[in-house]
């Protein structure tokens, strides 16, 4: 089953966000972490032909030629310094998309995915997918208590315009 929030839940989804949703839709049955135990290479797997679809880059495998490379630091003649990778990118390079398996709240891997989405450059919005349940852990949940927790107590104010947090 997905399950969605947008963050801070005062905005609207947006039109690019929701074609985003719809691709966790199409490929719902496949990836349902109700039924399925599939790594986050996996479920990326099925997604990237409806993330293809709506102009997204889709990382195909680890290999540093499959890598999406997004820049955080530029040098002297605007060489990349620094670059942190992405599951997936809009084709404006505006959206960021990561997919979270087993690590997602045991390695607090989501607040890694949270930093590195800050760093990027021109990045505007985050997609977390988590798996709802993990070994009896609510993940959908833990994160979402976190992603409240932040947005409602207003201490922390981050450089992107939202977050999306999927649950499949």
């Amino acid at each position: 089953m997905i399950r969605h929030q947008f963050f801070p839940r005062s905005q609207g989804i947006t039109p690019n966000i929701k074609e985003v949703i719809d691709c966790f839709c199409e490929v719902n049955q496949k990836i349902d972490s109700e039924f399925k135990n599939l790594s986050s290479n996996d479920v990326l797997k099925e997604l990237k032909s409806p993330l293809v679809k709506i102009g997204f880059k889709v990382e195909v495998s680890k290999s540093k030629i499959d890598k999406i490379n997004v820049p955080v630091l530029f040098g002297f003649d605007n060489k990349i310094d620094k670059a942190f990778n992405a599951d997936a990118l809009s084709g404006d390079g505006k959206i960021v998309i990561e997919v979270e398996a087993g690590r997602a709240t045991e390695n607090n891997q989501f607040l890694k995915d949270i930093f590195q989405a800050c760093m990027m450059f021109e990045v505007e919005y985050l997609i977390i997918a988590v798996r709802n349940t993990y070994r009896g852990h609510p993940d959908f949940e833990i994160v979402h208590t976190f992603l409240e927790t932040l947005y409602i107590s207003n201490r922390l104010h981050l450089p992107l315009k939202d977050i999306l947090l999927i649950g499949y």
